[in-house]
């Protein structure tokens, strides 16, 4: 099962956390279901870029990104090369480290 570091987060992951999760399982979904509570605000249907993350490592085990995530991808804030939207982005069996951006174009935050 691959390991997943999460680099430090101010709010959301103060201290970063590792984690497990299952090949196939998205990257946003394992965030949620260990308490990270990465914003999704499409509900993770590919239709925001709330859930944006850097993959600092591990970017080329995760599926192809189709066009219209990368289509989305380029309205996200702090868009690297290494961008994924993390409701699109499906783990494989190598352990990633990923990045959620300080900031998130998010019209309508229910936390804020």
């Amino acid at each position: 099962m691959p390991q997943i570091v999460v680099l430090p987060h101010a709010t959301l992951c103060p201290e970063g956390a590792v984690i497990e999760a299952p090949a196939g399982m998205s990257v946003c979904d394992a965030l949620l279901a260990n308490d990270i509570e990465i914003e999704h605000a499409c509900e993770k249907s590919c239709a925001c870029t709330t859930c944006h993350v850097i993959v600092r490592e591990g970017f080329e085990s995760l599926n192809e990104a189709e066009e219209k995530e990368e289509d989305l991808l380029d309205r996200a804030w702090g868009l690297e090369a290494t961008s994924r939207l993390s409701c699109q982005a499906i783990l494989d069996e190598e352990d990633l480290v990923v990045e959620i951006p300080k900031y998130t174009i998010n019209q309508v935050s229910e936390n804020h």
